[in-house]
């Protein structure tokens, strides 16, 4: 493990509120956020204090190497390593100008169709958990949000729910390049990747992404679905997802 400083995150987010089929989704079920490797023992504490039950990590095994799991692993609650990449490398261009909405958007639909069964392990570990599950990636966007984007589709959450919810951890993107430079940038190192996570404000070797519109990769990935699929969750009932993990989501996204 790399010396890394602990610090608070800061795309952290619980779904709760968003509107589904048959009401909304009740807080403290599903949390959404950026890398809980290297929280604070404050941050862990509270997170546990207010329910949480279950991690889920969607890091590769490389990123989850460099940090280990950090102060929530002093705690009482369930980890799950469920990769939506194996290999970090070889899903992202070699030169950072590549790095644009279009790429994104079939990377996030390749994360479905390849990683489904991820997926549905991870549906079923929110489905079962007692209390709240937080799920990660390092920057909590692309990886934690395509776990959103399914989990809000299974419980009823219509498209534009899905891409504003996606959308909101937009202005957070300067603050998450900054918090994650330490991992990133070695990680790059050790994978020969052409990016500089150094720039001060966050925003060096972003691309495109932090414009106005950066909506457009979600969007991309749901007009996908649609497109290929009858029902968009066609490849994680492939994978295995039954009606019997829906129906104990949906009971415990509106209380039931």
């Amino acid at each position: 493990m790399t010396s890394i400083t602990l610090s608070a995150p800061v795309n952290l987010r619980d779904l709760g509120g968003i509107p589904i089929t048959g009401g909304r989704l009740r807080p403290r079920i599903a949390i959404r956020a950026d890398d809980l490797a290297t929280i604070t023992e404050t941050a862990a504490a509270a997170l546990v204090r207010d329910g949480l039950t279950a991690v889920i990590d969607l890091r590769s095994d490389t990123e989850a190497a460099i940090t280990g799991r950090g102060p929530l692993a002093g705690y009482p609650v369930s980890y799950h390593h469920l990769p939506l990449i194996a290999h970090v490398g070889a899903s992202m261009p070699k030169d950072s100008l590549a790095l644009n909405h279009e790429h994104m958007g079939r990377m996030y639909t390749s994360m479905v169709s390849e990683a489904a069964s991820q997926l549905v392990a991870a549906l079923t570990v929110i489905a079962d958990a007692e209390g709240s599950t937080a799920f990660h990636c390092s920057a909590g966007r692309d990886r934690t949000g395509v776990l959103a984007a399914v989990l809000l589709l299974t419980l009823g959450a219509t498209d534009q729910e899905i891409v504003a919810d996606y959308g909101r951890t937009g202005p957070n993107m300067p603050a998450i390049v900054a918090r994650t430079r330490p991992v990133m940038a070695e990680m790059f190192a050790a994978l020969e990747l052409n990016y500089d996570p150094t720039g001060d404000d966050g925003r060096e070797g972003m691309g495109d992404l932090l414009e106005a519109g950066m909506e457009e990769s979600m969007r991309m990935l749901l007009t996908a679905l649609r497109a290929e699929h009858s029902d968009p969750l066609a490849p994680l009932y492939a994978a295995g997802l039954t009606d019997a993990t829906v129906t104990r989501l949906r009971d415990r996204a509106l209380g039931a």
